[in-house]
């Protein structure tokens, strides 16, 4: 791929962002109006649906020499085989996304930079089917309810059984959709390693104004039935000998719970410390078997970080900075971030200037589905959001959280 060619036209769609994930959908609808019933029905979920196709865009894009992009895309197919994607679909897409590329890249669009996208979309869609086409088991896995857990009101953990052998690896995440909120899917993380039994926990925090989210922690019941897309993600332990780090923020805890299951079964020859990040103590809802792992696993330290009482939530960021910056060794050291996505971005960054190299910090590369509000108070696009981010609100886990990416989001 001419990866010169492509960001900096890209570069220039950015600034329409909006204008140009409207026209794509326009585009595509109109030329292919059956495709209409794959998306979801609300305006709401529309408008998100929009803002997740610009952030994958925008990470392909970032990631174009990247060893990981093939990974993500074979991912990002296999995944999409819950909507039941082909040849057909792939193709309509192509041509719908180069029309609007067209329609906003301006005078950047060339006939070199119209070459090149073809080929960087061909690429995409050859990775993306074969990943699909590697896929195991069905489309998607039918799974009952059988037991869901409150605490307080905006986390639940929702058990499941999935009808058929759902494949997953500790710290995987999968896509959840439920009857309740037809045609949306969203991702939450597997908060356990494989059982014997074959059940799953998902751990769902409530978002002010979501769709999905409020429905499975306020309303759904044992016996209800969720269907599960493939299990995807790369928050997987790698047992290199050297001291690790696990840090985890809100139900950005559940990929980093499994983790522990497998450790604790496996116990591993180097030290592991587990920074365990809430907006208060309530919501350290896992304390428990948190502290019963520190008690009986010799190779386990645990820190706690939460605001002091009565002070902001904020504050818990400047303790995690703090007790980061107390741990020293990160140069010798794998570090596993999991949390809402700025959350991941800033931590990231931090560890980076105490020296945590950055191929040993492994965090799934979902891109975020937040807003932030521009100068002239306008949602900012993705390109915008990625290049001078919001403020932060890590510390609430009620904030988004993908997939991505460890992705438990609304």
């Amino acid at each position: 791929m001419d990866a010169r060619i492509l960001k900096s036209s890209f570069a220039v769609v950015e600034r329409r962002a909006e204008h140009a994930v409207k026209f794509f959908y326009s585009h595509l609808f109109w030329h292919n109006p059956d495709m209409r019933a794959l998306f979801p029905a609300s305006a709401e979920d529309m408008e998100r649906q929009r803002d997740r196709l610009f952030a994958a865009l925008t990470h392909v894009i970032g990631h174009l020499e990247d060893e990981t992009l093939l990974p993500y895309l074979r991912e990002l197919g296999r995944d999409h085989r819950k909507f039941l994607a082909g040849p057909a679909h792939y193709t309509a897409v192509g041509a719908s996304l180069l029309a609007a590329l067209a329609e906003t890249a301006g005078d950047a669009w060339t006939p070199r930079a119209e070459k090149a996208w073809a080929e960087a979309y061909q690429l995409i869609a050859d990775t993306m089917t074969a990943g699909a086409a590697a896929g195991e088991g069905p489309p998607w896995w039918d799974a009952e309810v059988v037991r869901h857990l409150r605490y307080g009101q905006d986390v639940g953990v929702l058990t499941l059984r999935p009808a058929l052998p759902f494949p997953h690896l500790p710290g995987q995440y999968a896509s959840v959709s439920s009857d309740r909120v037809p045609r949306t899917w969203r991702t939450y993380s597997l908060g356990n390693a494989p059982r014997p039994d074959g059940t799953v926990d998902l751990h769902v925090s409530r978002i002010e104004g979501g769709r999905l989210s409020p429905a499975l922690v306020a309303e759904t019941r044992p016996g209800d039935r969720l269907r599960l897309g493939a299990a995807c993600g790369q928050l997987t332990f790698r047992r290199a000998g050297r001291p690790a780090s696990l840090i985890a923020a809100g139900t950005g805890w559940a990929p980093v719970r499994a983790l522990l299951e497998e450790l604790a079964q496996h116990p591993p020859d180097q030290e592991v410390r587990l920074f365990v990040v809430a907006r208060d103590a309530a919501h350290l809802y896992d304390r428990p078997l948190i502290d019963a792992y520190a008690g009986t696993c010799p190779w386990l330290a645990v820190t706690y970080i939460t605001p002091a009482p009565g002070r902001h939530r904020n504050q818990a960021t400047d303790r995690l900075a703090t007790a980061l910056g107390n741990r020293g060794r990160w140069p010798d050291q794998d570090v596993y971030l999991s949390g809402p996505a700025p959350f991941v971005q800033e931590t990231a960054h931090l560890l980076a200037g105490l020296g945590a190299p950055a191929d040993r910090t492994f965090h799934d590369s979902v891109p975020a589905a937040g807003r932030g509000q521009g100068a002239n108070g306008r949602p900012l696009g993705f390109g915008e959001w990625f290049i001078d981010p919001p403020a932060p609100q890590w510390h609430n886990p009620s904030g988004r959280a993908p997939r991505g990416g460890g992705p438990a989001t609304e």
